[in-house]
């Protein structure tokens, strides 16, 4: 073959259909306030560049404020969503959050031992609002069916305690590495711990963000602790990590971006309503400060009532 041969053989053909970004499956609640759940999923999936396959496990009734209840639906439902999905699509990753019930853990659990390469981030959220005959079956269920299969699980510092050391007594609060064996007791590789509180600094509070296996702590971020309480966070840090996990990226070098990404949702995060504040995911699209910004620092003036009423305008890609 010439090598004239060559670069016409390898000339893109301009009617090929371009390849699709990863596709992420994502088993989780739909949250009607946006903050979380599955629409938090869809837009943090879509930030990362990713595209989401989003299955509804339970419908939550919610607010920005709390949880008051919540319909699972039935785990054969459950499971026909992904199916059908799963027969078209390719995939490249998972991310599992709320499943409902202990039924749709078990139904969950079945579909993802069919691929058991793919990487999968596991949330759990605080579960304080289940009543307690749901909330022991649930936990019992994620920790003997989805722990296995899950390569890193992401949670709270106390909802991880609670969940994976119930009877720790000690003072001091259980190390990342101390969750992470806990975990890996149950199969799983890896734990991303949020929210670990360290010492004061000054009149700053600062909590840890720590990647961790049974070994020890392997990477993290440290954030300014700050005193607002968000919504969605969770499944924002969980789903980005899916999405980067999906695209290939090396584990701690996708931990660090998705704990970056979260930092700066959390920053421009927005209060919609009258509880808690909501990630911005899409931060990077705001435009930039305007020019002509008053030069002695003072605030511009206000932009009238009804340009409020419909947010920031966006950049368009």
């Amino acid at each position: 073959m010439t090598s004239a041969q060559a670069v016409t053989t390898d000339t893109p053909d301009p009617l090929q259909e371009p390849a699709a970004p990863a596709c992420v499956m994502s088993f989780n609640a739909s949250d009607p306030s946006g903050a979380g759940g599955l629409a938090g999923d869809i837009a943090t999936i879509a930030a990362m560049g990713a595209h989401a396959l989003p299955v509804v496990t339970t419908v939550v009734m919610r607010d920005t404020a709390e949880v008051f209840d919540h319909h699972p639906l039935d785990a054969e439902v459950v499971v026909e969503q992904a199916r059908s999905v799963l027969e078209d699509v390719t995939l490249a990753g998972w991310k599992v959050g709320f499943l409902g019930s202990a039924e749709s853990v078990s139904a969950v659990a079945e579909v993802l031992s069919d691929y058991p390469d793919l990487p999968l981030v596991s949330y759990m959220p605080p579960l304080s609002w289940l009543d307690e005959d749901q909330q022991m079956p649930y936990l019992d269920a994620f920790r003997e069916l989805i722990l296995p299969a899950t390569e890193v699980l992401v949670g709270n510092h106390k909802t991880l305690t609670d969940f994976l050391l119930p009877d720790w007594d000690s003072e001091r609060p259980a190390s990342p590495r101390e969750l992470a064996v806990a975990a890996g007791e149950h199969g799983t590789r890896f734990v991303l711990v949020t929210g670990v509180m360290l010492a004061s600094k000054g009149s700053e509070q600062f909590i840890d963000n720590v990647l961790a296996s049974p070994q020890g702590a392997l990477t993290g971020e440290k954030f300014e602790r700050f005193d607002a309480a968000f919504v969605g966070a969770g499944d924002t840090l969980a789903a980005a990590l899916a999405a980067l996990l999906a695209a290939g990226s090396e584990l701690q070098a996708a931990v660090a971006e998705a704990l970056s990404f979260l930092d700066q949702s959390l920053d421009a995060g927005f209060r919609p309503g009258m509880g808690g504040i909501v990630p911005d995911r899409f931060f990077w699209a705001l435009p930039p400060a305007e020019e002509g910004a008053p030069e002695d620092g003072s605030a511009p003036e206000p932009a009238p009532d009804d340009a409020k009423s419909h947010g920031a305008p966006r950049r368009i890609h």
